[in-house]
This record gives C-alpha cells, structure tokens and sequence, in this order.
C-alpha cells in the first residue's frame, strides 16, 4: 500500500512534538509535587502545627486536579471543534505562565494568609492546563501513526511526562540540599522560574507541527460536531465510564512521587531529601525505556493484557515499595521503587494513550479522552490527602496507605476486562461499534 508523500516522517515528527511537549509541560506540573512535599508546608502555611502544614499543603497538589474535570470540558469541546493543534500551544502557554507566577509568590510570613489563597489559584490554572495537555497530544499522535504502531506513537505522550518528572527530580536534588534558611527563601523558586524557558521551547516546537489527517477529514467531509459533549454522552458514555475507572491507576502515581515521598523523610523513617528524589529519579530513568517497550508490546498482543498487568502489578508491588520505607532499608526501598513505578506501573501508563483513545471516533476522541481521564485523574489527585488522612495523626500507617492504593488499582482492573480489544482496528473505523452518524444540527462545517 502506497504512503501518500505528504504523511512520510509525520508519525515521528507528532511524537517527537508529543515527547517534547509533554516532557516541558510536566516538569512544570511535577516540581510542584516535590515542593508541595518538601517545601510549601514551611512557606505557606502555619509551621506551628508540621501535621496539619503537612496535610494542607498535599491538599492543593490535589486541587489541580479538581480543577482537571473543568478543564476538560472547554478544552475537550475546543480540540474537537477546532483542532488539536490549537489546544496544544494553548495548554503549554498556560502552565509555563502559572508555574513562572508560582515562583514570584509571597510567603505567608510576608502577606499571611493570603499567600496560600494565591498559591491555590495558580494551582487551578496549573490543574486546567493539564486538561488538556494529555488529550491533546494522544489524539495528536494516535491519529498521525500507522494503524498498526498507534500503541507505540502514542506512548511517546507518557514516556515525555515521564522524562519531564525525571527533569524536575534532578532539579530539585541539588535545591533539596541547600541549607535550610537558602531553600526556604530563594531556592525553592528557581524550578519554577525556569518555566519561561519551557513554555519558549514547547511553544517553537508545537507551532510547528501540522494538523492530523483524521482531524482535516473530519472538518472536510461530516463536518465537526457543534456540541462534542452531547455526542459523546449519547454514543460513547460506557467507554467514558471505562476511562474513568481506569484513570483511577493514576492514583499509583502520585501516591509513589507525593505520599511515599513525604513519609520517607519525615522524623519517624527519617531518609534524606536527596537519596529519595534519586528513588524517583532513577525509577523515571528506567520508565523511560519501559514505557514504549509495553507499549509495542500491545500493538502485538493487544491493550488489554498489557494494562491489566500494570495495574494489577502496581497493587502488590505497591505494598512491597512502601513496606521497605518503613524499615529505613534505602536499598531495598530504592530496588522496590524502581520495580514498581519504573517497570509495574509503565505498563498501565504506556499503553493507557492508545488504550482510551481508540473506544472513541475521530470527532469526539479529544473531549472522550479529557473528560475521561481528567474526571479520574481528580481522584488520584486528591488521594494523596486522603492517604495522609488514612496513615494517621503520625502519619506512620504505611499498611493503610497500600490497601488504600491497592483498592484504586480494582476499577482500572474492572475497565480493561469489560473493554474491547481495538488493536487491530484500522484508524478511521475506532469507534465505529456505536451509532455514529450525526444529525444535521450537530454538525458545522469546516
């Protein structure tokens, strides 16, 4: 079959666009998790009282991702009327502008109790942007790659906000171990002033890359849906319910790079800043290379058995990562840590982008994609609070925190067994297994 010479290197060029951008707008998103953890507790709120700091300052990690739901539905509803392109640069813009502000904010010995209410703000506007982000390039890359390597070119999304959370750990390594009276002032803010720089590089970059094919013939021919969440919620709302429940797998994520993180260097385990931020660092490099090699995989064998295995593993691998830190063996914690986040969990996040991308057609994929795992992703946000909450005044019941994640990882589970295997199925028929065809008023032309 001849390749049209216009579509020669686009797969390549959306992932390497994907990649980058991604791999920029994460770091942004990432090094929040870090400070939030190590920093923000004694900036922002009330040091008099650690545990509560603590938890407060964990709660508006989370709150991004309340924000994420919201998000969603205008940049989902947009990326589906008028391109994926668009969203793409609009969604970097946005978090290199509230990371950068992040960094210029006053501490609350300086303003009180306005600080923190700033500092929320500028985490919605971090929440709404990653809305976007996500969607954007896996319906960008998906519907630019070859039928039968979409599991591979897509994974190139989640193997940059992989790279992008490597770049923020290796940041925040030699910020970490600054004195004390130095991170506290002016150190902390340094990551977050380099977003300039992040949001100037994605922006090149992404303005670059053309529309997808799908999309233009979508436009071209249908038309685009006028109200993508209408359509969506009639012929697609079983496989939003399907996204959703496995978007909870994320929940693995941030309770491995926020939670894990703040119990392994509080008084009771006691490890340094720095040797846990090299446990993410060297978990990311692993995931790096684990990340497309699972997603290949499941171009062979298909989406399902290769995300059941992640998220299945991460439940119990989980347990085991968690259980090390609490014997202050940093070895054992270091190997666990690897295994979980770096191998385990790369299965479930490099095959997730094509794995949801394909339940949904071409003219609702970007809001099935954002509304569906956005609406996840708040959870897995917000389950860092709750696992402070569940781990205890001392914040030292480990055990709790595991089962708590291990019950996250059961919806995902649940999701890939009632899912259809789309592997196969050429790129201009996803979707096809629902009423398709709109009606006249749903749609506009190009």
């Amino acid at each position: 079959m001849s390749v049209p010479a216009e579509a020669v290197g686009q797969p390549k060029k959306a992932a390497a666009a994907a990649w980058i951008g991604s791999a920029l707008e994460y770091y942004d998103f990432f090094i929040y998790g870090s400070a939030a953890a190590l920093i923000f507790p004694k900036v922002f709120f009330d040091e008099s009282d650690p545990a509560t700091a603590t938890l407060l300052s964990l709660a508006t990690f989370g709150v991004a991702y309340a924000a994420r739901p919201v998000g969603a539905l205008f940049l989902g509803h947009f990326g589906d009327r008028t391109g994926r392109k668009k969203i793409m640069v609009f969604t970097l813009l946005l978090m290199g502008l509230s990371t950068f502000l992040i960094g210029c904010l006053p501490t609350r010995a300086q303003v009180g109790s306005l600080a923190p209410v700033l500092l929320v703000l500028c985490r919605i506007l971090q929440g709404v942007s990653a809305a976007g982000e996500q969607a954007g390039a896996n319906s960008m890359t998906l519907e630019h790659a070859p039928s039968h390597r979409r599991g591979f070119f897509t994974s190139f999304t989640l193997s940059g906000t992989q790279g992008g959370q490597l770049i923020a750990t290796l940041v925040f390594i030699p910020i970490a171990a600054l004195p004390e009276d130095q991170l506290l002032s002016w150190g902390w803010r340094i990551p977050f002033w380099a977003s300039v720089v992040v949001a100037a590089v994605g922006y090149v970059i992404r303005r670059r890359l053309e529309e997808t094919p799908a999309f233009e013939k979508q436009a071209a021919t249908e038309g685009v849906v006028k109200l993508p969440l209408a359509v969506l919620l009639r012929e697609h709302w079983a496989d939003v319910l399907r996204v959703i429940g496995g978007a909870l797998v994320a929940s693995v994520s941030t309770i491995f790079t926020v939670w894990a993180l703040a119990y392994a260097t509080s008084d009771s385990v006691g490890m340094s800043r720095s040797s846990m931020l090299w446990v993410g660092a060297l978990a990311n490099v692993v995931a790096l290379a684990a990340i497309p090699l699972w997603a290949s995989l499941s171009d062979r064998i298909g989406r399902r058995p290769v995300f059941l295995i992640g998220a299945a593993g991460s439940a119990i691998t989980m347990f085991l990562y968690l259980w090390a830190i609490s014997t202050g063996n940093y070895p054992l914690t270091l190997l666990l840590g690897i295994v979980t986040f770096g191998v385990d969990y790369s299965a479930a996040n490099g095959v997730w982008p094509a794995f949801y991308g394909e339940m949904f057609s071409t003219r609702v994929r970007l809001s099935g994609m954002a509304i569906g795992t956005q609406i996840g992703f708040a959870v897995a946000g917000f389950a860092v609070t709750f696992a402070a909450q569940i781990a205890g005044p001392d914040g030292t019941d480990w055990s709790s925190v595991a089962l708590f994640t291990a019950a996250l990882c059961v919806p995902p589970v649940i999701a890939a067994l009632s899912a259809r295997e789309t592997h196969k199925i050429q790129t201009e028929h996803l979707g096809e297994h629902t009423a398709h065809q709109a009606s006249q008023p749903e749609t506009v032309s190009a």
